[in-house]
């Protein structure tokens, strides 16, 4: 879009987002924002505006379109009541390194410590789920800041950032240069310092059972291709985190699926337990992610490595470990190139390793399991059956809960994209539906799955109405235990089966669902689901499928006994 001669903030604002490459902006207007809805009025074919229906939701939309897509997402709200909600939006993005850019409106700069009704400080707001966040103080300083925010939010260690515009800047006059920008992922991609690679690749080399352990930045880097080389060359198993499921396709001989704490395939873990040299590749590599630090172990006869593109955070959970500070694709091709390529009898032996324990994995795992009671579904067969019906290269959006576990272990991605996306940054409940949202804007035409819980859809559920209004293909699955079922479960392991505040109230999904406009409804025998899953993938628009499931207490072990899903041993409370 072209500035008047003479442009107000706004108009300042949103022509340096459109020369940035911004072409969608999720939002809820308020009334400090209204100049800047009106140039979003009068320029509606750069950016489009998408109206969200909770400030909270733009930003899971933002960030399920961020990291699907390796752009920058853009949300916006207004001061007050619109920027609090804003800012629960972003801790999941925050602490999932996800680029977003949230931009808010705020009181009138004369209005400051009057106690106007929205004033609130919005710089400390934001300064626990941001990386940076400014106020402009004048017009004719938007694109300046803009610039910096989108070099900012997609540099280093990418995030969310914050752009504040009192409502007199936005209606403020300026002349001023509007330059162009790349919201892509990654901004740069610096290599690792060469001696430290070769110490590194000398280190896998030697080892005798070496392995890789992949996490989000594979997807965020858009490493799949380079990993999945290394991986060959080298003959080297891959184990990823849930952020990291799909760094590498799923049926891989040489893939072991999800490590960790939560929805694990325990084989995975036993393999990164008995590992004698250990690459992590762009993840924190926190205690969940571990398996409470035992997969792979912090023990000083393990050669651990770590790339990361934030040198504060490369080994700092593994101490003696060898950072590799660095884009992963860029540092993966560069330890390709030093280490020699596997012996056709390594190659052999480890995949043979690997198909031994996966078959076995999968022996037990299609064990009939208990009848979980009269017009209920075992969240297993549903993940299965939803699998048959997608295929592998969907995109999936899921909340906590009863959908971590059982898609982590039993959905097999394609890989070469974040086709599975769990926030397990926070694990905020209330996430998946938005998110899905804005998974379904980055990728037009292209049929979306979330897996979400009655829980999670009492929090989300106005944003149906959203999906409907644009006719977004998305599919929408509730598995319905009727309670809080994670909290539920650890009161039954923990705390002697005394239940509190794990019962609300029964929600029905269906009316609900055909209230908004979108058809619905339940599925009792997996006869049902695959037929509603069928029709879900033809149809034009988005649908939904209630699906009642047992509670976590009643269920069996999804992958092993509910003690190992969260702790990764046999007893002792979760470990996050």
């Amino acid at each position: 879009m072209a500035c008047d001669t003479n442009p107000t903030g706004a108009e300042l604002l949103v022509a340096t987002l459109v020369r940035h490459g911004v072409d969608t902006v999720f939002g809820v207007p308020g009334d400090t924002g209204v100049v800047l809805y009106d140039v979003f009025a009068r320029h509606t074919d750069a950016p489009r505006h998408i109206l969200a229906r909770d400030e909270r939701h733009a930003g899971y939309m933002a960030d399920g379109y961020a990291r699907t897509h390796r752009r920058i997402g853009v949300c916006e709200a207004s001061s007050g009541g619109g920027a609090v909600y804003l800012a629960g939006g972003l801790g999941e993005a925050y602490a999932s390194s996800v680029p977003v850019l949230a931009i808010t409106s705020d009181i009138h700069r004369r209005s400051r410590g009057s106690g106007a009704i929205t004033e609130i400080d919005q710089e400390a707001l934001f300064g626990a789920v941001t990386k940076w966040c400014r106020t402009a103080e004048r017009a004719a300083d938007i694109p300046a800041l803009v610039a910096e925010a989108v070099a900012t939010a997609t540099g280093g260690r990418p995030g969310p950032v914050a752009l504040i515009f009192p409502e007199d800047v936005l209606e403020g006059h300026a002349v001023a240069a509007v330059p162009e920008g790349e919201p892509v992922l990654p901004a740069a991609r610096p290599g690792a310092p060469e001696f430290a690679v070769a110490g590194v690749a000398a280190d896998l080399a030697r080892a005798e059972r070496p392995v890789i352990f992949a996490g989000g930045g594979v997807h965020a880097s858009g490493a799949w291709r380079e990993l999945l080389a290394f991986a060959e060359h080298g003959a080297l198993p891959v184990a990823t985190t849930i952020h990291g499921k799909g760094a590498v396709p799923e049926d891989h001989p040489l893939s072991l699926g999800v490590a960790g704490g939560n929805g694990c395939r325990g084989y995975a873990n036993d393999y990164l337990a008995g590992a004698d040299a250990v690459l992590i590749v762009g993840s924190r590599a926190n205690s969940t992610d571990t398996n409470g630090y035992t997969s792979p172990p912090r023990d000083p006869g393990v050669r651990v490595a770590q790339i990361d593109t934030d040198a504060s955070r490369a080994g700092r959970n593994f101490p003696g470990s060898v950072p590799l500070v660095g884009d992963a694709a860029t540092v993966l091709d560069q330890l390709r190139d030093r280490l020699p390529a596997a012996t056709a009898a390594a190659r052999a032996a480890r995949e043979a390793d690997i198909a031994a324990v996966r078959d076995a994995w999968a022996r037990t795992a299609a064990d009939e399991l208990p009848d979980p009671g009269e017009g209920r579904l075992q969240p297993r067969e549903v993940i299965r059956a939803l699998h048959r019906g997608f295929g592998p290269r969907a995109w999936v959006v899921a909340d906590p809960g009863t959908p971590t576990p059982n898609l982590s272990a039993y959905w097999e991605s394609a890989g070469e994209g974040w086709r599975v996306v769990i926030p397990r940054g926070h694990g905020p409940m209330g996430y998946a539906i938005p998110a899905a949202i804005g998974v379904a804007v980055a990728h037009p035409g292209e049929r979306v799955l979330c897996v979400t819980t009655e829980g999670s859809l009492a929090m989300g559920v106005g944003d149906w109405e959203t999906a409907a209004r644009l006719a977004l293909p998305i599919t929408y699955v509730v598995l319905d235990n009727t309670s809080m079922g994670w909290i539920k479960m650890l009161q039954h392991l923990f705390l002697e089966r005394r239940y509190f505040g794990v019962d609300p109230g029964p929600i029905d999904p269906v009316p609900l669902a055909t209230g908004m406009g979108l058809p619905g409804a339940r599925a009792t025998t997996l006869d049902q689901l695959d037929v509603l899953v069928k029709e879900s993938v033809g149809r034009q628009g988005p649908s939904v499928v209630h699906v009642p499931v047992p509670e976590h207490k009643d269920a069996p072990p999804p992958v092993a006994p509910w003690e190992a899903v969260l702790t990764g041993q046999s007893t002792g409370r979760p470990v996050y």
